[in-house]
């Protein structure tokens, strides 16, 4: 069973950066995709950034490219999301997803294995 435990969210002001960790354990994800997500209050879930855990090739949501960076550290079946140039509007709880896909992909859908989540609250 793939399991995922995210770490590294609080409160920060608009323009600081914040990494956030998602500690992946139970499988082999050499044919998986894993992604970040985010949900504010009202909204639907967003796609934040995804990377293949082979090769990684990595993909970005619109309101983040350019702020935010996703990466993985094989050794620690860690990956990141270095956020920086926080705005409020990236307030919302940032979930950890991975799937078995040979693309990284945007829709939720496509992720069977999910976290809890960590909530990222940047003041403005």
């Amino acid at each position: 069973q793939v399991h995922l435990v995210e770490s590294g969210g609080g409160l920060v002001q608009a323009g600081d950066s914040l990494r956030l960790s998602c500690a992946v354990s139970g499988g082999t994800f050499r044919n998986y995709a894993l992604a970040w997500f985010r949900q504010a209050p009202g909204k639907d879930r967003e796609f934040v950034a995804g990377i293949r855990w082979s090769g990684g090739s990595t993909l970005y949501g619109v309101s983040v490219k350019g702020r935010f960076t996703i990466s993985r550290d094989n050794a620690k079946n860690t990956v990141y999301l270095q956020m920086n140039s926080l705005k409020f509007e990236d307030t919302a709880v940032y979930s950890c997803a991975a799937g078995r896909s040979i693309l990284v992909i945007s829709f939720s859908s496509g992720y069977e294995y999910w976290g809890q989540g960590t909530q990222v609250t940047v003041s403005s």
